[in-house]
């Protein structure tokens, strides 16, 4: 499968995407994981990218389609992938249109995960996530908190709250979400390509894809 993932920050893209690629090898790719990756690890990208994330603020264009054009010819790639939290605006949906046309890619679907804004501030503000970047393992301290407080199940590494999901941040996210990024639910239209599923559990919208996808 080739999908889209949209919704707001906290909509549930990454768990959606997570269980979809156990389905049929397909990978997950998102940006926002490795521009954190490049921004632990001091990249030349991490080190360009790490003022606006910590903002909460879009990374520039720039950045991210050199990063997509790489990550899209990479081998596994090949069995299908799930764009989580990209393309963000509308001229990165264009230039991306660009850029799998250019690949030979075709699109199945953008789908739109609609979730309530209460429900995404209670997620985002109690989240936690593992600081190692090869690991990455997300938490919420009330719903599925590490064994041990503060500390990786998988890893062993501290599990943080991100800059981005504090209160304020994540009000800012939003905001930015609500300006820049839903326009593209209407530009997916357009192109035939929208598929919309309102549901707080993952389940729920993973069944409803996996009936439209025929899987």
């Amino acid at each position: 499968m080739k999908l889209i993932l949209l919704g707001a920050p906290g909509a549930g893209k990454g768990t959606v995407a997570k269980i979809l690629t156990a389905i049929d090898g397909s990978v997950q790719i998102s940006t926002g994981d490795i521009l954190r990756g490049a921004v632990q690890a001091g990249t030349e990208l991490g080190k360009d990218a790490e003022g606006y994330m910590k903002r909460g603020d879009l990374v520039p264009d720039s950045l991210i389609m050199g990063i997509m054009e790489k990550r899209l010819q990479e081998p596994d790639c090949q069995k299908g992938f799930l764009l989580d939290g990209f393309p963000r605006t509308i001229p990165q949906a264009e230039a991306l249109k660009v850029l799998l046309a250019k690949l030979n890619i075709s699109l199945d679907m953008a789908v739109s995960i609609e979730v309530p804004r209460e429900v995404i501030l209670d997620r985002l503000c109690t989240r936690r996530t593992c600081e190692n970047p090869q690991c990455q393992a997300i938490y919420n301290v009330k719903s599925s908190p590490p064994k041990q407080e503060g500390i990786c199940d998988k890893c062993g590494s501290a599990v943080i709250q991100r800059d981005d999901e504090t209160e304020e941040a994540i009000s800012h996210r939003l905001a930015t979400y609500n300006e820049k990024t839903a326009p593209l639910i209407g530009f997916y239209e357009k192109e035939g390509l929208l598929k919309t599923v309102s549901g707080t559990s993952s389940d729920t919208v993973v069944n409803e894809l996996k009936s439209a996808l025929g899987l």
